[in-house]
């Protein structure tokens, strides 16, 4: 019998693990990381989120590795996390979705001042022209970062009616989205955007990406949208930009340290809409389907969406 391993919500959430597994699968025998009599020798599969250190590598029969999450870095810290065993990314069409909703939601935030309206009635001030508005048929949104939830983003946005245009390592063809690609096309793409949604991994290479020198190429005012990793951002530059009018607004769900601490300048900046990382959480139900088929695949010989590729860190 196949047996997957779970380390992802703890004693309870793996109940409810097990539970819905039991209908997805019930040849799938789902046991829990931290039970103690636990043979890692029997483990095929492991669903985890934040493995302590060594763990998996001490599995040696397991094919593939799953993450909770969309992220994968809370594994690959792990310096011996076993790298000729697939690594995937969690993936489905709920956690899509909800970064669409998401992404639409901070966009039309941004064109509509939301954050000025909430100051103001917190502060009972009646001031309509304090609301500075613009127009979306008038805008143009970047998405930097075209993976599975890039793209999904990249559609819904110009499905709203936004001009779109969207950035990757590698080239991208998409119907209605201006593509571009590479670092040579970089500065072509930030000076197009009137606000950047930015959804790439964390990476070395991408890590303190969003500093000055990328603000100052964007139209200027311009709004900002991290739903990526916090790492991505440097918090001095955005608050700077923020401060000097070269942004107007800035949406953040994602920070270098979570929870955000009390004493972070983004809580009470008059510019920034704070989000405790919620851009995406995809139910487990839907996420236990994801899994499931997942394995099924692997049992199959097929390939598999959103696996890691270490060479690219993502």
């Amino acid at each position: 019998m196949v047996c997957l391993a779970v380390r992802a919500g703890g004693h309870q959430g793996f109940l409810e693990w097990r539970r819905l597994f039991a209908d997805l699968d019930p040849g799938l025998r789902v046991v829990d990381w931290a039970d103690p009599a636990l043979d890692p020798a029997t483990v095929d599969f492991a669903l985890v989120w934040d493995p302590e250190p060594g763990r998996l590598a001490r599995m040696s029969n397991l094919r593939a590795i799953l993450s909770a999450a969309a992220g994968v870095d809370h594994i690959t810290r792990d310096p011996h996390w076993p790298r000729d065993v697939p690594l995937i990314r969690m993936g489905g069409e709920e956690t899509a979705v909800q970064m669409g909703d998401y992404v639409l939601w901070a966009v039309f935030s941004l064109l509509r001042d939301a954050r000025t309206l909430a100051i103001g009635q917190q502060n009972a001030t009646w001031r309509r022209a304090a609301c500075a508005v613009r127009m979306s048929s008038d805008v143009t949104v970047g998405v930097m970062g075209l993976g599975n939830l890039g793209a999904h983003v990249a559609r819904r946005l110009a499905g709203a009616g936004l001009r779109v245009a969207g950035w990757a390592r590698s080239p991208r063809q998409m119907p209605g989205i201006a593509c571009h690609a590479g670092p040579e096309e970089l500065p072509a793409f930030l000076r197009s955007c009137d606000i950047l949604v930015c959804l790439l991994p964390d990476t070395p290479q991408t890590r303190n990406c969003v500093n000055a020198d990328m603000l100052s190429h964007l139209r200027r005012p311009a709004g900002l949208v991290n739903v990526g990793r916090g790492t991505l951002i440097v918090d001095g530059d955005v608050l700077r930009a923020l401060d000097d009018g070269t942004l107007f607004g800035a949406v953040l769900d994602v920070f270098r340290d979570e929870p955000l601490p009390p004493a972070s300048p983004f809580w009470s900046h008059p510019r920034v809409t704070v989000t405790p990382h919620v851009a995406a959480e995809a139910s487990r139900s839907a996420r236990a389907r994801y899994v499931a088929a997942i394995i099924q695949a692997i049992l199959k010989g097929e390939e598999v969406p959103l696996r890691y590729q270490p060479d690219r860190s993502y």
